[in-house]
């Protein structure tokens, strides 16, 4: 579809570039389609059953939902039949707030400077998905226009999230307008300016200058009471910066844990 429907309309390079933060991923990885395990089911009738069990997973990249047969995480001796699996994966940050002179205020055109028109021909799921999880009190704050055609909730990192849900194949999404331009507004003007601050947090600074005692410091924040989280750090470097692995060290609550 590339730019003309379908989320990809959304991908303009100048609103892209512009932004505070972008990162593109390619992901790959194998999946059993054929297992001598769901071979051996199928031939026990009363077992028929278990096979056609489903694992359903959330992730928290853009909400995204999605249902994987059993007999895909099945990646053994036992596949007879292997499918490769292609995702591909855009992260981009607008800094609204500063941008709108304080305002948390938010659309689709404010930050593509494009709006959705119909969704891809090819595409099985086009979907759409705005946190609109409350904080404290502020439910009654926000107004999400459209009118979402579903709201879902899910648990992410033990807090309950719920998101406002705009499914692009369905039929009545196009009927009142010819284009989606989602929309978040505040009915009235927060008492304070500082956004909330996330569960699992990270903050990165550069200390000292050249090859010898330059550093780049990366803090890692988990402020839940008691739930501890896995954590896979990416770290982002230019090309003219030289790391040494032999310098690197990690440091929890105060005690160093050298790396293995």
């Amino acid at each position: 579809c590339s730019l003309q429907a379908g989320l990809a309309v959304l991908l303009k390079a100048e609103r892209l570039f512009h932004s505070s933060y972008h990162s593109q991923a390619v992901h790959i990885r194998p999946i059993c389609r054929v297992s001598t395990r769901l071979i051996s089911l199928l031939e026990h009738p009363k077992r028929k059953s278990e096979a056609t069990l489903s694992h359903c997973r959330v992730t928290h990249q853009l909400a995204q939902l999605c249902c994987e047969p059993l007999v895909s995480l099945i990646q053994d001796a036992s596949c007879v039949a292997v499918s490769w699996e292609l995702r591909q994966t855009l992260t981009v940050v607008f800094d609204v707030f500063s941008s709108g002179q304080g305002k948390k205020d938010w659309s689709l055109f404010k930050m593509f400077s494009r709006t959705l028109t119909d969704a891809c021909p090819l595409a099985s799921q086009s979907k759409v998905y705005v946190d609109i999880s409350p904080k404290n009190k502020e439910k009654e704050l926000l107004e999400v226009t459209p009118a979402p055609t579903s709201v879902h909730e899910a648990v992410v990192q033990g807090d309950k999230k719920t998101y406002a849900v705009y499914d692009l194949l369905s039929p009545s999404i196009f009927n009142m307008s010819r284009s989606l331009n989602v929309q978040l507004k505040w009915k009235r003007p927060q008492d304070s300016s500082e956004m909330p601050i996330p569960v699992l947090h990270a903050q990165r600074y550069v200390g000292g200058y050249g090859l010898q005692t330059g550093e780049i410091c990366t803090l890692i924040y988990n402020t839940h009471p008691y739930r501890a989280f896995p954590v896979i750090l990416l770290e982002t470097v230019p090309w003219y910066l030289r790391l040494y692995v032999h310098t690197l060290t990690i440091i929890t609550k105060g005690k160093e844990n050298k790396p293995s």
